[in-house]
């Protein structure tokens, strides 16, 4: 129905007849002259309908935004004064003798030239909000992205193989979709949070390379960069320990950045122990685009008589620590409130803060509630370790250790949005040496950090046991601007290690056969070496896109409530399914 893209229409086809198929983006009549921009999902061009044809420009008086037309006209030259630069197509224009109405379009509930439009709206009517070249771009991105990942992987001898979407709940730190099974009554099957015991099986049946971009699904609360259901690419080698599997992972994003958005990263990416990233920055995605740290000062206060800051620096599991805000000491008592209220959310119980109005004035030169309760060699410790200089600003957080990394952490990437302090650019770096477990502190019992099937960086098991507190794993993830991109480790791949892993979890022989049987039995017949590494694909196409949200690089998103608005899903189950798989619906608060 047509020999060209509207967007590929050049000074290159001038004289050359072109069929065209696409929707209105505007129709403008100047009294005997009819313009329309004819839009489609390679670009515009604007097409003049010639008055000497009274059919086509009949047709063309009718017209109107969104109709679906086929033209058919010789591409020339725009008169001068008219041309766009803008536009790929600028240069021309095409001068239409036939035109067909494809199909008419009722007024749209939204406009594709409209930005504020409210996102509900954006997405009851998602194919609407589709045509918007915006997102016509991202989801292009989005397919040329996989295409240079799989490209890349093939290229590297991975195998491209699909896993179950119908398997049973392991426990992966979020709650799992379940799938009643109506050919075994009262069961369920789980749709995989990750497809990780699949692909370590496929380890060790001898596949050595794998790679899959697949769907995943979690039942939990939802944000910005958080989906119900989500893509990642899924990767596992065989015989390739974490240095490798890495030098690997990090020539397929460089490729991936350079051939996609001809961006250059960094090469090496740096890395960064966990440690350093807590203590610096305190958070393990640590945007280093944003030229603040976090300082210990610990130190320096353990002797004060104020016991907010004397406490947590006595405490083996506290931590005071200064963050500067630089050029800072101008904001106003509500912004530092608006400050302590933000920390709060993240568990602190305020926000101390010193300002420095002149540092060559000493204790007379800063302005602070807490001054009186700070000697003055406490006071120039800080001033010194934190580089503060006239017009700064210092806040403190001072508590449990874990609480004041969120807290300043969280605060540090506020504060260098809100004080543009933020670098160009695309700062990428590997953060290692994970520690294996973490305490849980409500349920008196050690938790992986990353998941159960991680190995850990110790010579024996009787290491292990002996301070799990200490182990670190052989864990590596990929952060980007802030954000974790990728991540994934070396495997345990003997069956006495991973029992004694089970162990320390407090996952018993009984429930580690309940829950891992067919694993453990797996790994007794000859599993290799392994480890992989999983990217989500959307949170990446989103940090490539320039988006704020991956609603904007799905084509059919999930609202903040896990609600569909185009579909209406989820729905109610009528009785008769249910009576087929033996579900009984119990009356809640919500549906009584």
């Amino acid at each position: 129905m047509r020999t060209h893209y509207c967007g590929h229409v050049t000074a290159s086809h001038l004289d050359q007849e072109v069929e065209l198929c696409g929707w209105v983006h505007h129709r403008r009549d100047h009294g005997g002259v009819i313009f329309i921009d004819l839009r489609d999902r390679e670009g515009r061009v604007q097409v003049v309908i010639d008055p000497d044809t009274p059919e086509s420009f009949t047709i063309a008086e009718q017209v109107r935004a969104e109709y679906v037309l086929r033209l058919v006209g010789k591409v020339r030259r725009r008169p001068e004064g008219t041309v766009n630069p803008d536009i790929p197509t600028g240069e021309i224009e095409v001068l239409c003798h036939e035109i067909e109405v494809l199909n008419a379009a009722e007024t749209p509930p939204i406009h594709i030239d409209d930005a504020n439009v409210n996102e509900d709206s954006r997405l009851k009517y998602r194919y609407i909000d589709l045509r918007r070249p915006e997102m016509q771009a991202n989801l292009l991105l989005r397919a040329k992205v996989c295409k240079v990942m799989r490209s890349f992987l093939d290229d590297n001898h991975f195998v491209e193989l699909e896993t179950p979407m119908l398997t049973r709940a392991t426990p992966e730190g979020a709650r799992d979709y379940l799938v009643p099974s109506r050919t075994h009554p009262g069961k369920f099957f789980a749709l995989p949070q990750s497809p990780q015991l699949f692909k370590q099986l496929l380890m060790m049946s001898g596949m050595d390379r794998y790679y899959q971009i697949v769907r995943c699904f979690r039942d939990e609360d939802l944000r910005a960069d958080r989906q119900p259901e989500f893509t990642q690419l899924d990767i596992e080698t065989s015989f390739m320990d974490e240095e490798a599997i890495m030098q690997v992972m990090e020539a397929m994003i460089v490729t991936l950045f350079d051939q996609c958005i001809d961006t250059r990263l960094p090469q090496p990416i740096p890395r960064m122990a966990y440690a350093e990233a807590i203590q610096r920055y305190g958070s393990d995605r640590p945007d280093l685009r944003i030229p603040l740290e976090l300082v210990d000062v610990a130190d320096a206060l353990q002797d004060v008589e104020f016991k907010v800051f004397s406490g947590p620096a006595n405490d083996p599991q506290g931590r005071v620590a200064a963050l500067r805000a630089p050029g800072a000491a101008e904001l106003s008592r509500k912004v530092i409130d608006d400050y302590t209220a933000y920390v709060a959310i993240f568990g602190a119980k305020g926000l101390a803060y010193i300002k420095v109005n002149d540092r060559a004035a000493g204790r007379e030169g800063l302005q602070s509630p807490i001054l009186k309760f700070l000697p003055d060699e406490a006071l120039e410790t800080i001033l010194e370790r934190t580089g503060a200089e006239t017009g700064d600003l210092i806040f403190f957080g001072a508590d449990k250790a874990h609480i004041v990394n969120e807290a300043l952490g969280n605060l540090r990437v506020r504060l260098g949005h809100d004080l543009d302090l933020i670098e160009e650019g695309w700062q990428p770096v590997w953060i290692t040496d994970f520690p294996m477990f973490e305490w849980n502190e409500d349920e008196n019992r050690w938790e992986s950090l990353h998941h159960p099937f991680t190995a850990p960086k110790v010579n024996s098991i009787e290491e292990l046991q002996k301070d799990p507190g200490s182990c670190l794993s052989r864990a590596y993830d990929l952060v980007l601007n802030g954000t974790e991109i990728g991540g994934g480790s070396v495997r345990i791949h003997t069956p006495t290690m991973q029992q004694a892993v089970f162990e320390l979890l407090g996952i018993d022989a009984q429930e580690a056969e309940d829950k891992f049987g067919f694993l453990l039995q797996a790994l007794k017949y000859g599993c290799p070496p392994h480890g992989g590494m999983a990217f989500g694909l959307d949170r990446l196409v989103m940090l490539m896109c320039g988006a704020s949200s991956i609603r904007d690089v799905i084509a059919f998103p999930k609202t903040q409530t896990a609600a569909c608005l185009l579909t209406s899903a989820p729905t109610a189950a009528g009785e008769k399914q249910l009576r087929e798989l033996g579900i009984r619906l119990r009356k809640t608060q919500e549906t009584s």
